[in-house]
């Protein structure tokens, strides 16, 4: 097989940039399925914006359990991409689909089945209850879609290609665009099926995206194979998987549940809160996009050159990457500062209650995006690196240590309401940064070999290949 993608050589702006665009489009595209369901949904008023904002996070924590293993591939894949060792490459794509298909599966069930649950515990109120949970029940039957696609995704990133999936998302999301409307409004053949069917529509163009991933997977010519052989479980190497990908998903789910407490707290101030909540963070999540690219740039550059011995490169990479992400995100940030009320009333015409309370929250988070880009930045370093634990311990920092704490505390305590919570948005955003960028100068990430701590891989395949018979 032809070697592509070598990471290890060369400018390190270049490769930042050959391999950042493709990943930040693709982040893009990914959230435009969550826009372009909020525009629609919109057209239905302040209550189905509500129900969308209450479901988001809950699903996000739902597949961010799952999440961590996929994680977990894409370092395993990038460490052994950099060794150039292509056997344990594709043994670890086949086994972490088979577990991450396991997981997902499962997960999906329980969300189905506790929609109702979940949604009566977050204190919605009647109307908002009832599409919420259509709304969830529809997401999760979907589960197995977006965890199989993620795996795609991630694994593919891992050896350095990230155009591949960025093709198939933009295919999807421009069917999503196509069909979404179709669904929530009803056109022919196609039932008027309210903030449900924007549920609907997503399954379907997330259902394409995971059989076209596994397709090209099974095919093997984009430098991973999935090979039925290999899918027998390997319960040695999921072990060290699920040690690998579990901070990983800890820290996931620590900002799910940070984001539905944030929920909880914010649908006390009423409909137009939580309707304002959900617009400001989606157009948040959608302006960070480029910085989280960059960081899952970071995280294949760093564990290709730490898995190849080539520590200083990956540090000079990830200083590199924190200064463009912060100059860019700063410069954007007081462009959505002086546009917030135009960019507000987009998603949500004519409510202008609605529209102020989100422009006040945009304009009030803006000015931080920058130190997003440092924290998000650095943490793919220690992703890539393999220090999920340290990931996961200063998500947790941010989230429950500083954020909700400050958020309750403004609200309830200093008389400010929701304005509270959106103020602690600002101060973790800025001191989020300053404590992840402390961390980094330490220096101890740089110290772990993945590689070194998972000698089984090669081994196990050789024997595999030997016992069919198979020709590599």
């Amino acid at each position: 097989m032809k070697e592509k993608n070598n990471l290890t050589e060369g400018p390190i702006l270049q490769s930042l940039i050959t391999l950042s665009i493709p990943v930040i489009f693709a982040n893009f595209l990914h959230t435009a399925y969550q826009l372009t369901d909020t525009f629609w949904v919109g057209r239905l008023g302040s209550v189905a914006i509500a129900s969308v904002s209450l479901s988001f996070p809950i699903i996000f924590l739902i597949v961010s359990l799952g999440g961590g293993l996929t994680m977990a591939g894409t370092i395993l894949v990038a460490q052994y991409k950099g060794k150039n060792d292509i056997d344990a490459v594709d043994y670890i794509t086949s086994q972490t689909l088979l577990t991450v298909f396991i997981v997902s599966a499962v997960l999906g069930c329980l969300g189905y089945f506790l929609s109702p649950f979940i949604v009566g515990i977050m204190g919605a109120e009647k109307d908002v209850f009832v599409n919420a949970v259509s709304y969830l029940k529809i997401s999760f039957l979907g589960a197995i879609f977006v965890f199989t696609f993620m795996v795609f995704q991630s694994l593919m990133r891992g050896v350095g290609d990230v155009k591949t999936p960025m093709y198939i998302v933009l295919i999807t999301v421009t069917l999503n665009v196509i069909i979404d409307p179709l669904f929530i409004f009803g056109y022919g053949p196609f039932p008027s099926l309210g903030v449900t069917g924007a549920a609907v529509a997503t399954i379907i163009t997330q259902g394409l995206s995971a059989g076209i991933g596994i397709y090209m997977m099974l095919k093997g010519n984009h430098q991973i194979k999935l090979r039925f052989y290999n899918l027998k479980p390997d319960f040695s190497l999921i072990k060290k998987m699920f040690k690998l990908g579990l901070p990983s998903s800890i820290e996931q789910s620590t900002i799910g549940l940070g984001m539905n407490l944030m929920i909880f707290l914010v649908s006390g101030f009423g409909t137009v809160a939580l309707a304002a909540y959900g617009i400001g963070t989606r157009i948040q999540g959608f302006i960070i996009v480029p910085t989280l690219g960059l960081a899952m740039a970071v995280s294949t550059l760093v564990g290709q050159n730490i898995g190849a011995g080539k520590v200083e490169r990956a540090v000079s990479t990830v200083r590199t990457a924190a200064t463009i992400s912060f100059v860019f995100l700063t410069f954007i940030g007081i462009i959505t500062f002086i546009y917030a009320q135009k960019i507000s009333s987009v998603f949500i015409p004519g409510e202008e209650e609605t529209i102020r309370s989100s422009t006040l929250f945009i304009r009030t988070i803006a000015l931080s995006f920058g130190f997003i880009g440092i924290h998000h930045t650095l943490n793919g370093a220690f992703i890539g690196s393999g220090n999920t634990i340290t990931s996961m311990a200063l998500s947790i920092i941010s989230l429950w240590l500083l954020r909700f704490p400050f958020a309750y505390i403004l609200s309830h305590f200093a008389g400010m309401q929701e304005r509270g919570i959106w103020m602690a948005f600002l101060l973790t955003n800025v001191l989020g940064a300053i404590i992840t960028a402390l961390w980094f100068l330490r220096g101890t990430w740089k110290k772990k070999r993945i590689t070194e701590e998972i000698k089984i891989i090669s081994a196990t395949t050789s024997e595999v290949l030997i016992e069919e018979g198979v020709d590599t």
